[in-house]
């Protein structure tokens, strides 16, 4: 004979199975975030590397001015087209084509100005909204690169070391690794793949408390031979599979497209196995868990279904508190940020894709930190269920 619980549990969860537009929505949702950050991060790969597939295009006014200079821009992989005068008009139009980075105009007097030792006015045309900054800056670059070596030249001529203008000279050396680098743009975007624990649970919650209320049925359940206790187990049980299923699935699509994009190309990485996702995934069960106790209680304490879509929906956006408050607040990863709920699954998986090794401390407190709320959610949920005049509101 199956314990009551369980009884409850398979009929809650065929009821809501039945319902393929919940289930179609909440795979959805589901589905619809980790594709989201696929193409995010695809389209930051192919504009960070679109330099080296087409090159630089510049239309150059006057090149025949400034052999060097355009002998340095074809260097660094910048083609230069000769053009024809134009006026400002014709500049703006040919900008607004979106062939060429920018115009590049030497003025007429610009070889007297350079004969005589005076600044030669050099001008860059470019459209600021056009996505070619990159490429813009690089072409600022080599004219700064001729500046400093023109000066360096005229300097020489007159008996005067370079290096007098150059008291210090600043060696940089970066330690930052592929994968902690990509930590600060990737786990911006983790923090939201732990949301289905809370959405796809949420209206399997609501039906399976407010909802039998509305329609009786909670009356004939509670006239069965099962006690209060059980009859709670059972509701929180089938919310938290789905919740378990929705937040096991997301996190291993988001391992999947992350894995699969070449973040290499941008000096990025995403360095967890399918051991650490693994891991993840297990110590979020009680995140699932806590969701689901959280929403079964609350449902239960409104009057109405409505009230309690309306009380669960600001619900939804309290996990996402205790991540942007420490955003905000620059804090550094501490220990007792394993010990909140939600805050304690976003620190350890950002950890885990900066490559950092962690010891089971922090998997220990991830899992404690949401299964002992959850479990005394459902102990409270289960004592206001014996109350008949509470649960019927009558």
């Amino acid at each position: 004979m199956k314990p009551p619980f369980l009884t409850i549990f398979l009929k809650e969860l065929r009821e809501t199975l039945r319902e393929k537009r919940n289930v179609g929505l909440l795979l959805l949702v589901t589905l619809m975030y980790p594709i989201m950050i696929g193409i995010l991060m695809n389209k930051i790969i192919d504009r960070a590397t679109r330099t080296e597939r087409e090159g630089i295009e510049l239309a150059v006014i006057g090149a025949a001015k400034a052999p060097t200079l355009m002998a340095q821009l074809k260097q660094r992989n910048i083609t230069v087209h000769d053009t024809a005068p134009l006026d400002e008009p014709a500049i703006q139009a040919k900008l607004q084509e979106g062939k060429v980075v920018g115009v590049l105009r030497l003025s007429d007097k610009f070889s007297d100005n350079y004969t005589a030792m005076r600044p030669a006015r050099i001008e860059l045309w470019y459209d600021s909204a056009a996505e070619k900054n990159g490429q813009r800056r690089e072409v600022e670059e080599v004219l700064e690169a001729y500046g400093a070596n023109v000066a360096s030249a005229r300097l020489l001529a007159h008996g005067v070391s370079p290096a007098t203008l150059a008291p210090i000279e600043v060696q940089r050396y970066d330690t930052g690794t592929n994968a902690s680098r990509s930590a600060g743009l990737i786990g911006s975007m983790l923090s939201m793949l732990f949301f289905p624990a809370f959405f796809c649970g949420m209206s399997a919650a609501v039906d399976s408390t407010a909802g039998e209320r509305e329609r009786r049925s909670m009356e004939v359940l509670m006239a069965q031979p099962a006690r209060a206790w059980e009859i709670v187990t059972g509701k929180w049980l089938m919310a938290a599979s789905l919740a378990i299923f929705g937040l096991t699935l997301e996190l291993i699509l988001a391992h999947l497209v992350l894995g699969w994009l070449p973040l290499e190309e941008i000096g990025m990485a995403w360095s967890l196995t399918w051991f650490d996702v693994a891991m993840v995934c297990i110590v979020a069960l009680p995140l699932s868990m806590l969701a689901a106790a959280l929403q079964i209680a609350l449902a239960m304490n409104a009057k109405s279904f409505k009230e309690a879509q309306s009380v669960l929906s600001i619900v939804l956006m309290l996990p996402l508190l205790p991540g942007v408050v420490v955003s905000m607040m620059d804090l550094k990863t501490s220990l007792w940020m394993y010990a909140v709920p939600m805050l304690s699954n976003q620190t350890l998986l950002r950890e885990l894709s900066k490559g950092v090794e962690l010891g089971a401390l922090p998997y220990l407190l991830t899992f404690i930190s949401a299964a002992l709320p959850a479990l005394a959610i459902v102990a409270f949920a289960g004592w206001r269920m014996k109350s008949e005049r509470y649960v019927l509101a009558v």
